[in-house]
């Protein structure tokens, strides 16, 4: 209930606090905002994977959970529906389009994402940059089984691995050139979020593009945010409440923006 509290609490501060693009003076920033973070153009390659949402919100089958992270905020069970998954830990439908716009927009030629849960940001990533090699990390076996039924579906061409991201995480960065765009949502610790940055930041280049999921989840993870944004490596950090966006480009004002994304 306190979790809840502060969480409500920290959602109305951020409010009252950020700017629309009309606030935003950095051109790069702007531009982000009003391009990219602000168009909500529906996109054709949405209503099948909403469909697949709705399908998902009706699936009554038990999965066992093998929690490796933080764990729910809402439910703490090990044992889940498949259901109340995609009501509970699938990303909205307005934040996976967000993220979705993201890739589109950058053109990474990988993309990674630690926390697959049943798929459907995978999807959304999948289908906005087609280009991009995906990687997906899902701890739980059997929420990956129902996430690699969904990319059998639609036939797209994902890398689900399934495993602990401190053992799995490495292994993709040692496969990879570099570190172009990764979307971080699971194991919301301060101490794990933290050693994946460490471990994203070796391999970054002025292009880079780091996602964090639910940064303001705990005080661990606000403290996290925090952290990362006072990195000497971080040029331009983006709150959006929901998700934390981080830039490396070179040449680029160190600034830090609260940016309304209701």
């Amino acid at each position: 209930m306190m979790a809840n509290v502060r969480f409500f609490l920290d959602y109305l501060l951020h409010v009252l606090k950020a700017n629309s693009r009309h606030g935003v003076h950095s051109p790069f920033v702007y531009r982000l905002v009003d391009t990219v973070i602000y168009d909500f153009s529906p996109k054709e390659y949405q209503i099948p994977l909403e469909e697949l949402r709705g399908k998902l919100k009706t699936d009554s089958r038990n999965l066992m959970i093998e929690d490796l992270g933080a764990g729910s905020m809402l439910k703490r069970s090990h044992e889940r529906k498949v259901s109340d998954l995609a009501r509970n830990a699938l990303k909205p439908k307005r934040v996976a389009a967000l993220i979705a716009r993201l890739a589109a927009e950058f053109r990474p030629s990988s993309i990674i994402e630690l926390g697959t849960c049943l798929g459907l940001t995978s999807l959304y990533l999948a289908k906005a940059s087609p280009a991009s090699r995906l990687i997906t990390v899902e701890g739980c076996r059997q929420t990956a089984g129902v996430a690699r039924e969904n990319f059998s579906k639609f036939r797209v061409p994902i890398d689900l691995r399934v495993g602990n991201f401190d053992e799995v995480f490495p292994q993709i960065l040692e496969e990879l050139p570099e570190v172009d765009f990764l979307f971080i949502d699971g194991n919301h610790t301060r101490e794990a979020t933290l050693r994946y940055f460490e471990m994203a930041l070796a391999k970054s280049h002025p292009e880079t593009i780091l996602i964090f999921d639910d940064i303001y989840w705990s005080e661990g993870m606000k403290e996290a945010w925090r952290t990362i944004k006072s990195h000497p490596k971080v040029r331009v950090t983006v709150d959006l409440f929901y998700i934390g966006l981080v830039f490396f480009k070179s040449g680029q004002e160190k600034e830090d923006f609260r940016i309304r994304f209701l």
